[in-house]
């Protein structure tokens, strides 16, 4: 008979477990009080019913809906600074007078400030709508003018054309400003009225394309009548205001006024006193002020002086008795200036709680140098170096001696003389470009050769171009796509030996998991800079005293007027030419020196090679400084692979040597073009031979041209001048030694003492 035997497979069920239940009663009469090691270390959570959840969502709700709304009030109120607008026309056919004299004609108080950028600026005062607006503008070409205002504008105004919307310099603009962080923005459209009725149907949709890429969603405003600029302020003052990291943690200022007064041992350095309203954080006078394209300074005191622009100005009614009336309101006004005069300094500057100036390090030379050596030790370095004369190797047949100093024992070290520093990046490109050369000289079946010369160029090329420059120009664009075929490759050069040429260099078995020093062979500049032992946790630790703690000094809103100490006289002076003052106070450690690393990706519009170490100019949150960087690749490895060139597919690490800032800060890099130098003589007074007065208001093209702006109208035999002086100092040509003549005969006659005696 046949048995059934389960195999090797057969299911296993889980056993059951038998005895009672135990109860929840029972596990707490086991327990006897004792409570587990969770909840004691952990806070107890407080379950919220349904209808708690909703109560304490709505009011979270209501406490952002206060915010933002006490936010509104407070811009452009009478205690809170003024709503400042930035007008940037982005198409050659909008006329920003136009737009700026329609803001004016609103049936509101306007109040002349002075010149920002060459253009006009000025307070308007609504005392019916409870809000005051600082207007202030700038061209698009003029793109460093731009970003510094941008750094302090509640709301930048662009005005479009109603056909393009932008051109091409606008463009690069709104690029430029997005990239950078952009804070509150409307769009208005000017010369729609111009239009024939049939042609502005088709801009309308051609323009609302364009906005969709750029401006999605957004509301058009339109800027033809003054009704329309009245509709223009109201959207103005409703408007929620976008916030940027980096000037929301610090304080900041934009100069309305501005005195220098030069020191007693110099006239070339001196206090500036600078006046505007207080915004972002409360100013400490202890910390340090940073004005943007001029350096770091201390503050010395800060003044209260009567805010010049109030919203609601005190009137005072006057009695029956006008004499009465008048000696009671020259007492009060000399009462009023008595209080001035003692309420004019706010607060002045602890000595020992304000920062210092010092943003290096001072190394010491001493530092790191080794005791003298005994009598053993010269001694076995003499007999060492006795043994290291003559080495003997094991070579193959036939080796010559040059191939034999490339043979390297375990025991046998690096030799040669050591070279000055040099640039690395450069000589490995000049090698590997020589190299290239070299061999499509000798093999010219091979490579195909080109000749670029006069018959490339037709009539239609222009002749102003600077052919050496273009020259330049073009070897840059052989040495990148050289470095795009043939990434990290280069030959070994040919007129000194390699393991002089590569002394600097080293073999690693792995580039990603072999182990290397990050301190070992440390330029001498890093003994100069200053470094962070934890940087995230100090960045923290900083940001959160922001947030917590009340510093004291000059709250947001209020009016006044800082004395900046150890200032440039040529600060002042580019104020007094138009270019705007703007201020933020540094964080702690803003002002050292260190290495900064910034992750860039390159604009697709810039087609020219960018090469390492080529000086850029650099925004980077609120500064603007030069600086000549490094490019590497962006993994996340203990090591990164340096670039000769900015490429255009990827994004990059940029590193220089730099003051500090606290992330997160935007990062633009802009390339000073050399033959484009018109900016560098906007502060010189213009002149012509006339008489008539001007000065550069902004560059065209490339080629040296620009648009200046005088005090009258030229005529057609006039010269536009530019005065420009230098200093004239005699060479060092002394010499004592004078030989005496040679001798020569009357009947000789030297030529260059030949008289005509007639």
């Amino acid at each position: 008979m046949a048995v059934h035997r389960s195999g090797p497979l057969k299911q296993q069920n889980k056993a059951h477990k038998g005895g009672r239940h135990r109860g929840r009663g029972s596990a707490q009469r086991d327990g006897k009080g004792r409570v587990a090691v969770k909840v004691l270390s952990k806070k107890a959570r407080k379950e919220l019913s349904r209808v708690d959840q909703r109560h304490r969502a709505s009011q979270l709700r209501k406490q952002k809906k206060e915010a933002v709304l006490a936010e509104k009030r407070q811009l452009g109120s009478k205690d809170g600074p003024p709503h400042q607008v930035l007008l940037v026309p982005l198409h050659g056919r909008v006329s920003l007078g136009e737009a700026l004299q329609l803001l004016q004609d609103t049936d509101k108080k306007v109040v002349p400030v002075g010149e920002q950028a060459g253009m006009p600026s000025f307070m308007l005062l609504c005392p019916q709508l409870k809000h005051r607006w600082f207007f202030t503008s700038a061209m698009p070409g003029d793109l460093h003018t731009v970003l510094d205002l941008a750094k302090v504008a509640d709301t930048i105004l662009f005005i479009l054309d109603p056909v393009e919307g932008w051109d091409s310099t606008g463009d690069y603009c709104l690029s430029c400003l997005f990239a950078h962080g952009l804070p509150t923005y409307s769009l208005a459209i000017q010369g729609v009225g111009g239009l024939l009725p049939k042609k502005q149907a088709d801009a309308k949709k051609k323009l609302s394309k364009a906005l969709e890429k750029r401006f999605p969603g957004d509301r058009l405003l339109h800027l033809d009548t003054p009704q329309d600029a009245v509709v223009l302020l109201r959207q103005l003052a409703n408007q929620k205001q976008r916030h940027l990291a980096f000037r929301d943690r610090r304080s900041y200022l934009f100069a309305h006024a501005a005195d220098f007064v030069p020191s007693q041992e110099s006239s070339l350095v001196g206090t500036l006193k600078v006046s505007g309203y207080v915004r972002g954080q409360t100013f400490n006078v202890n910390r340090l002020l940073h004005i943007v394209g001029h350096g770091d300074f201390q503050i010395r005191q800060i003044d209260a002086p009567t805010d010049p622009f109030p919203l609601n100005p005190r009137v005072i009614k006057a009695s029956r008795d006008s004499d009465v009336a008048m000696q009671i309101d020259t007492a009060e006004a000399d009462g009023a200036a008595e209080m001035e005069e003692d309420l004019k300094v706010l607060v002045k500057a602890d000595p020992a709680r304000q920062e210092s100036l010092q943003s290096e390090v001072v190394p010491d030379p001493m530092e790191g140098e080794q005791t003298w050596p005994t009598e053993e030790e010269l001694n076995e370095a003499k007999d060492f170096s006795k043994e290291e004369t003559k080495v003997v190797k094991k070579v193959p047949r036939g080796t010559s001696s040059y191939q034999a100093e490339w043979i390297v024992d375990e025991e046998d070290g690096s030799s040669g003389e050591e070279k000055e520093e040099e640039d690395d990046d450069d000589a490995e490109a000049e090698d590997f470009m020589e190299e290239e050369n070299s061999e499509a000289e000798g093999s010219e079946e091979e490579c195909e050769t080109m000749t670029l010369g006069e018959s490339v160029r037709d009539d239609q090329y222009d002749e102003k171009i600077d052919e050496e420059a273009e020259e330049q120009m073009l070897e840059k664009y052989k040495q990148e796509r050289l470095d795009e075929m043939f990434p990290d490759e280069v030959d070994t050069p040919r007129d000194i030996a390699a393991r002089i040429r590569f002394q600097k260099y080293r073999g690693l078995k792995s580039f990603r998991t072999s182990p290397w020093d990050p301190k070992e062979n440390l330029p001498q500049d890093y003994a100069r800079i200053f470094q962070f032992e934890d940087f995230s946790r100090t960045r923290k630790r900083i940001f959160k005293e922001i947030g917590e703690k009340e510093s004291e000094g000059a709250e947001v809103g209020w009016f006044v007027t800082l004395h900046v100490c150890g200032v440039p006289a040529s600060v002042g002076e580019s104020f007094r030419q138009g270019a705007p003052l703007v201020m933020f106070s540094l964080l702690p450690h803003e002002q050292k020196m260190s290495v900064l690393n910034m992750v860039v990706r390159r604009h697709p519009g810039n087609l020219e090679p960018v090469k390492s170490k080529e000086e850029m100019i650099f925004h980077c949150g609120f500064r603007r400084f030069r600086a000549s960087p490094l490019y590497s690749q962006h993994t996340a490895a203990d090591k990164h692979k340096a670039e000769r060139f900015l490429r255009s597919d990827v994004a990059l690490v940029v590193t220089v040597y730099a003051p500090i800032t606290f992330p997160p800060a935007s990062v633009l890099l802009f390339k000073q073009k050399p033959d484009e130098d018109v900016l560098w003589f906007k502060p010189v007074e213009l002149r012509t031979k006339w008489g008539r007065r001007g000065h550069i208001k902004e560059p065209l093209g490339t080629h040296g041209h620009m648009k200046c702006t005088f005090d009258g109208q030229l005529k057609s035999q006039d010269t536009v001048l530019m005065n420009l002086y230098k200093r004239v100092f005699p060479k060092w040509t002394y010499d004592p030694y004078v030989p005496e003549p040679l001798p020569w005969s009357k009947d000789e006659t030297s030529p260059e003492l030949e008289v005509d005696m007639e």
